[in-house]
């Protein structure tokens, strides 16, 4: 791994490739479980006012990445992955100024980075041409049947949540892919695309993977805090490439 290889990973503009994918992954869990002590450590419950706490930071990352599509930011700590260390860095430090103020003037941080969160985000939705109109009617149609079926399913709030975040970040990508003329940058999909012929085979692997890590989750692992948290890191990813490629697609077409 030279400054070359590291610099491609994460600075190409062609998509993944099998090598960068497992570099990344590899480098995502060791992050992902880094956090969960500090956040331990901050004594930071993770609960649902985490998670509200957070959602505008993640809208924030989505929304800058689009700028990044449209042209109007260059540098490659706009795209993924750069974005999520980025808006990482970002959601942290004012997390961090949150805890401060709760403890000085009692306001509960959530409340505190939540506004924050919106204040940063709302200039660049502002600022966005939503003209897709065509786009937004697709992705209503194919995801309301799923809303429908995770609202009858007896299964955990949390759960519903968490796929349904998952199911609208496929559905966009079918939407993208199938009317579009979008192609997919990350490996796996791309190959299950390619190998079915149809981008609807995104949607069947999506909803497959995600009921098993769920079913999985909540019966071998009896760690609440723990549970909550791989949860919400399930939620927040299918949030974040959800909502990029959904803003994409009304804004660029």
């Amino acid at each position: 791994m030279d400054f070359e290889s590291i610099y491609y990973i994460f600075c190409n503009t062609t998509g993944y490739t099998t090598w960068s994918t497992i570099v990344l992954s590899i480098t995502t869990v060791v992050f992902v479980y880094l956090l969960y002590k500090v956040l331990g450590k901050l004594k930071i419950k993770i609960d649902k006012t985490l998670a509200l706490a957070v959602s505008p930071f993640v809208l924030l990352g989505s929304s800058i990445r689009v700028l990044k599509d449209a042209g109007y930011l260059i540098d490659c700590v706009f795209q993924t992955p750069g974005i999520y260390f980025l808006i990482f860095g970002v959601t942290f430090l004012t997390i961090l100024i949150s805890l401060f103020f709760q403890k000085k003037k009692q306001i509960p941080y959530y409340k505190i980075t939540f506004i924050i969160g919106l204040i940063l985000v709302a200039p660049i939705l502002g600022i966005l041409n939503y003209r897709n109109f065509l786009g937004l009617g697709y992705v209503i149609l194919f995801f309301i049947p799923w809303i429908v079926i995770l609202w009858f399913v007896p299964w955990l709030k949390e759960n519903k949540i968490v796929t349904g975040l998952q199911m609208f970040d496929a559905t966009n990508t079918f939407v993208a892919l199938n009317y579009f003329g979008y192609w997919e940058e990350h490996v796996l999909p791309r190959f299950i695309i390619n190998l079915s012929g149809t981008p609807f085979s995104f949607i069947i692997l999506k909803i497959i993977v995600v009921i098993l890590i769920l079913l999985g989750i909540d019966k071998y692992s009896k760690d609440k805090e723990f549970n909550n948290y791989i949860k919400l890191i399930i939620g927040i990813l299918g949030a974040a490439t959800g909502l990029r490629d959904f803003i994409s697609l009304i804004v660029l077409g």
